[in-house]
């Protein structure tokens, strides 16, 4: 086995600038694969992150339905007090109650319809960034005043601005006629023209008595730590819940289930230009090889002459695609992951991100994320195709004759 070995090492390194060529164009491909993955994996990481810290949070608690219709008496009784209890029990704060109205909020000049949710002051700011994104006047701060923070193009729309007065009408939980007088205290402006134009937030006790909601509300949002602390805080949730009650948890996937989807698409676009990309590689392997092979061929008609198999010499040419395939895997992860933590620290960005990033409510530099996934995923998927790009060659050994082979030049 030792002298297969050496056999093999000795055979790629014939022709040293042509095995450096095809090394190179997989240290290449592992390298951008290397940084191309784990800039993919960051930059979904990121965009999952600040949509949800924008008003979803990682999970909530809802009644059954309200998720896809969003209906006024489909409520979570005691809303505050559950709220009280899952803080307690799970040890974090970041957990928040919620209720959602729809209303005809009005200035001097105009009215507009918009979605107005009552929330914790308190609270609020740890579930969301919302409250940090008042670019005039400030959050909401008493839970039953009568004050009310807006969106940036709601408030362009209405022509107000902080401390001009607005009416609310609407429908309360009962049936009844909703109204009340409301105080612009901040305009905040998340970058996201729908959430600008159709959010308004008033305190939560206020908001109960206006819509006569009886303790009720809507939600109650759970972020954790992270994603995957998140996954790890759903079944202790559901555990929590009220026994009597018909509750129920939804996590982010079916919250923003226009997320994944997109990340999906753009994921399925970008395997594709992989696939490409290694398929190339394959073609420069198979190219060396199939050459390796037909300057080798008085060599190989000798070998089979003297009795060794076909498949012997099929396995030593394998072996000398593993041993180049190798070469260009162990480099190219070593270099990738140099960039890629280079990167990783000092951020990515080219012209016009910034304004595309804006968008998906991301920051203007891209964090590749560093994984064992992203590591190891296309430089596998390149050594593979290495090792079937080498099938060929090794095939056609098969078909050769000793007399012929040794009479080729």
């Amino acid at each position: 086995m030792n002298i297969i070995f050496r056999l093999a090492w000795r055979n790629i390194w014939r022709h040293p600038r042509r095995t450096w060529l095809t090394a190179g164009a997989m240290v290449f491909s592992n390298v951008l694969l290397v940084f191309m993955i784990s800039l993919q994996v960051g930059m979904y990481a990121m965009m999952i992150d600040n949509t949800l810290q924008l008003f979803s949070g990682h999970m909530q608690v809802q009644a059954p339905g309200y998720n896809d219709e969003q209906k006024m008496r489909q409520i979570v009784p005691d809303v505050v007090p559950l709220a009280d209890k899952l803080r307690r029990s799970l040890g974090i704060d970041t957990v928040a109650a919620r209720a959602w109205a729809f209303g005809l909020v009005s200035s001097e000049e105009r009215t507009y319809g918009v979605g107005v949710f009552g929330v914790e002051p308190e609270f609020e700011p740890k579930v969301s960034n919302i409250p940090g994104l008042v670019e005039s006047g400030r959050y909401l701060s008493d839970s039953n005043a009568n004050e009310v923070v807006l969106g940036a193009v709601l408030a362009r729309n209405l022509r107000v601005g902080v401390g001009d007065e607005l009416t609310l009408l609407g429908s309360g939980r009962d049936g009844s006629f909703a109204a009340a007088i409301l105080t612009v205290v901040g305009i905040f402006e998340s970058g996201i023209t729908d959430v600008d134009r159709n959010f308004a937030e008033i305190p939560l006790a206020y908001f109960q008595e206006t819509f006569y909601m009886d303790g009720a509300g809507h939600q109650v949002v759970i972020n954790g730590a992270s994603l995957d602390e998140a996954k790890l805080l759903e079944p202790k949730v559901k555990a929590l819940l009220p026994a009597d009650e018909d509750l129920v948890v939804l996590d982010w996937d079916a919250l923003q289930p226009g997320l994944k989807q997109m990340i999906q698409a753009d994921m399925s676009s970008a395997f594709f230009m992989y696939f490409i990309l290694v398929i190339l590689v394959a073609f420069s392997v198979l190219n060396t090889q199939l050459m390796s092979v037909l300057e080798r061929t008085h060599e190989f008609g000798v070998a089979l002459a003297l009795g060794l198999s076909a498949g012997r010499l099929g396995r030593l040419v394998l072996l000398e695609t593993a041993m180049m395939g190798l070469l260009g895997l162990v480099l190219g992860v070593i270099c990738g992951a140099l960039v890629t933590y280079w990167v990783s620290i000092n951020g990515f960005a080219y012209p016009g991100m910034d304004e595309m990033a804006a968008m998906f409510n991301l920051p203007d530099r891209m964090y590749p994320r560093v994984t064992l996934l992203s590591l190891s995923l296309g430089p596998s998927v390149v050594f593979l195709f290495t090792l079937l790009a080498a099938i060929y060659p090794a095939i056609r050994l098969r078909r050769l004759h000793p007399v012929e082979a040794m009479r080729a030049n």
